[in-house]
């Protein structure tokens, strides 16, 4: 029997993105294809890319053609594909198959239509396809966590993002097949389970006619996992209903990661969000009566169009005053076939540049202030890997999502082994604005 080809995978942007390159890992690694981390050895090299932004439309740029370079042939999926796909034929003549983001499920057959001699397009014009439990997966996180998606696509329409673009519309898995996979992750020892969407809150609007995030987070609290964390609230969705179910859920995690974009009423309308004046602030009261000591991280937009200096010092003083635990900063970028892309008083880039810097300053101020107020204390830390160099093993208290948080870093007491991939206590002795250190207290 003829030995199958061999693909070396890379995988760029989100998890989301994660999630369908281990999806089409498992795909082929069921049909017998050889998987190796080596580009030079392999026959292809499937490079799963992102186009959200500016910046990752050049790092997936520069990805393939450093591949091109070599003479390898490149199988392109995902959202440069999806978006891009006749200039990427064109000027990529390496490129052997483009897949788009809803097409991902059948690379088997797009390797199996190349090695007869096809160069393959297949990519839908308006993705409908989202994974379940059913489809083959290889994971390529820590063995202590996975992502889990529970729906793909958004019917937002934010002024400044292409996700439906290039996404789609959304599209929900049922809450069985979300809690059905969640009990498979438990079984392979998964201890933090992360769900992702684009928007998490709108989870089952399409397929039930309602949001029924809060009957998902009532189902997955019997699972056997410790840590359950939800990613990308719409403020709007953290209803008393879903805020009630979080109380109630101990494995799900008092995280809410809420992407607010900007705190001032103008430019939130222009960004078509949530604009109402006082919303945002009556929303963060509302969730810290009800979830007292709740970590809440969010992420900010500086420089959108019409952004005036009056606009970005009000956004500092709203940062001053609610004190996030976490934020993530993106200086405003302009892209094609957005509505924000036509609109007049474009910011300067220097002056976006400007704007990011200090309000990352800012923010690192308080993040160093929340760190330092958890010395002494001793809390739950998930170890990830061993740092041989310092002696140091590292992990996450709950407080931190992987990729996008900080970390901990401590020592075992002396002469223990500290237990890889377990949730162990760590009393922390030191803190910096993202990260925290500390020693485990094992028995």
């Amino acid at each position: 029997m003829a030995m199958k080809s061999t693909v070396a995978v890379t995988h760029l942007g989100c998890e989301k993105n994660r999630v369908d390159t281990e999806h089409m890992l498992g795909l082929l690694v069921q049909a017998g294809y050889g998987v190796d981390t080596d580009e030079e050895k392999a026959d292809y090299v499937l490079v799963n890319t992102c186009s959200f932004i500016e910046a990752a439309r050049t790092e997936s740029v520069r990805t393939l053609v450093r591949l091109a370079e070599m003479g390898k042939k490149v199988v392109i999926s995902g959202c440069l594909a999806q978006h891009f796909q006749t200039e990427l034929l064109t000027e990529i003549p390496e490129a052997v198959a483009l897949i788009g983001t809803g097409d991902y499920q059948n690379i088997v057959q797009v390797l199996e239509r190349v090695e007869r001699g096809e160069r393959v397009t297949e990519i839908s014009q308006q993705p409908s396809f989202i994974a379940d439990e059913n489809l083959p997966r290889y994971r390529t996180t820590t063995e202590a966590m996975a992502y889990l998606r529970i729906a793909e696509g958004c019917d937002y329409r934010c002024a400044f993002c292409i996700i439906p673009h290039l996404r789609g519309d959304q599209r929900s898995r049922s809450i069985e097949s979300v809690v059905y996979e969640a009990k498979e992750l438990a079984a392979q020892g998964v201890k933090e389970i992360v769900l992702i969407s684009q928007i998490t809150t709108n989870y089952g609007l399409d397929r039930y006619g309602e949001p029924r995030l809060a009957e998902l987070i009532q189902a997955l609290g019997v699972v056997d996992v410790p840590w359950i964390r939800l990613l990308y609230l719409y403020p709007t969705g953290l209803t008393p209903k879903v805020l009630q179910a979080l109380r109630a859920s101990p494995n799900v995690l008092p995280y809410l990661d809420m992407p607010l974009q900007h705190s001032h009423p103008q430019v939130l309308k222009r960004m078509n969000r949530p604009w109402q004046v006082d919303f945002t602030q009556q929303k963060l009261a509302e969730i810290r009566a009800s979830l007292p000591g709740a970590t809440l991280r969010t992420t900010f937009i500086v420089g959108f169009p019409g952004e005036t200096q009056e606009h970005f010092e009000h956004l500092l003083a709203f940062v001053r005053a609610e004190e996030f635990d976490h934020v993530g900063v993106f200086a405003y970028s302009r892209e094609a076939g957005t509505p924000a892309a036509d609109l007049p008083d474009q910011v300067p880039t220097k002056i976006k540049q400007q704007r990011r810097k200090e309000l990352m300053l800012l923010q690192q101020s308080i993040s160093l202030r929340r760190n330092q107020q958890l010395i002494g204390q001793t809390l739950p830390v998930l170890l990830e890997q061993e740092n041989p160099a310092t002696g140091q093993w590292v992990g996450r208290a709950a407080r931190f999502a992987p990729d996008v948080d900080g970390q901990v870093w401590v020592r075992p007491p002396l002469g223990q082994e500290a237990p890889l991939n377990q949730i162990v206590p760590g009393r922390i002795t030191q803190a910096e604005p993202y990260d925290l250190q500390g020693v485990l207290e094992l028995r």
